[in-house]
């Protein structure tokens, strides 16, 4: 069984990071995967001793309502990029579009969804880049001002791998400082990076749970996201992690699943969001905090998934973690 607590950031170790290449593409089957069960875990680190404490039970989070479809670029602006507010979930549902020639390169559909009513709002679409050397996503943002007008498309960001599929880095719109821009791009800003994520290599070999580390900038003292554009590469978020530069950063890791001996398999408890087993299911926390669930990921068809966030997250943060665990790992499985 997994150990549920998680080293301090500057201790682990990602041979990927020193090695990470950006030259070969990665083209695996993405339903080849080792399945997990999804049964409740009960805590077993319960305090026996003698000392009374005063717990404060936390109070459930709101679920967010997104009230009408979004009209205005602004709109879709604004939930993309600011934090869930505080004591408040967001629900979603990615739907995987994969037939005829998307087969390879898939589309991804992401709705905020209302759970008391069913309904659902189409706010972002990925989509896998073709001819790419290696996993590259673009993310889009829609929105519609009337139902006389066409849908408008705003570019979002990106997400992009290493040949492996063991490091993902997710970068908004724009230019990047380290290469020369094709003529459209010229007049973007430098883009802002959004997050990383890691998945530790699988030396031994064994089928089993990922273990996913991600990466973010702390928030402002006010819950603000602060725009964050490297401009060198020493500046960017692995590099920093690699060098131990991690204390202003936010260093969150996968909850650990425990094995099961009844069902022979590694579990977790979605509480009913996740129906079916997959390797892609994950919930990601902070280690000093294993109850909160920052993001919450998994299958509940054979392509629909459901997604939900919370602070500190915005939604273009978790569209864009979830779309990492689609990609096969050459060196996790």
């Amino acid at each position: 069984m997994n150990d549920m607590t998680q080293p301090d950031a500057h201790q682990i170790v990602h041979p990927q990071l020193s090695t990470e290449s950006f030259s070969n593409p990665t083209s695996l089957d993405e339903d080849e995967e080792e399945e997990l069960t999804e049964v409740p875990i009960v805590p077993t680190d319960l305090d026996t001793s003698s000392q009374t404490v005063r717990v404060t039970r936390p109070v459930p989070p709101i679920d967010f309502v997104l009230q009408r479809p979004l009209t205005t670029e602004k709109e879709l602006l604004d939930i993309a990029f600011r934090p869930a507010a505080l004591n408040t979930r967001v629900t979603c549902r990615i739907h995987r579009c994969r037939d005829g020639l998307d087969k390879l390169y898939p589309q991804y559909h992401l709705f905020i969804e209302h759970l008391e009513t069913g309904e659902i709002h189409h706010v972002m679409t990925a989509r896998k880049k073709r001819k790419s050397n290696t996993s590259y996503y673009t993310i889009t943002g829609i929105y519609r001002e009337n139902q006389s007008v066409p849908e408008g498309y705003v570019e979002l960001g990106k997400v992009r791998s290493n040949f492996l599929g063991t490091t993902f880095v997710i970068y908004s719109h724009g230019k990047s400082p380290l290469k020369r821009e094709i003529a459209t791009k010229k007049d973007l800003p430098i883009r802002e990076e959004l997050g990383a994520v890691l998945y530790d290599p699988n030396i031994l070999g064994f089928k089993g749970p990922r273990k996913m580390t991600i990466l973010m900038h702390t928030l402002t003292r006010d819950g603000k996201r602060p725009e964050y554009r490297p401009a060198k590469e020493s500046e960017m978020l692995l590099s920093k992690y690699r060098d131990g530069g991690a204390r202003d950063l936010l260093v969150l890791h996968n909850k650990s699943p425990q094995w099961n001996e009844e069902t022979q398999s590694f579990v977790l408890n979605f509480n009913g969001r996740v129906t079916q087993a997959s390797v892609k299911n994950f919930q990601i926390v902070h280690d000093n905090d294993l109850d909160y669930i920052v993001m919450q990921f998994g299958r509940v068809e054979r392509d629909s998934f459901t997604m939900d966030y919370k602070y500190p997250m915005c939604l273009l943060q978790a569209f864009s973690i979830a779309l990492t665990s689609f990609d096969a790992k050459l060196a996790c499985e």
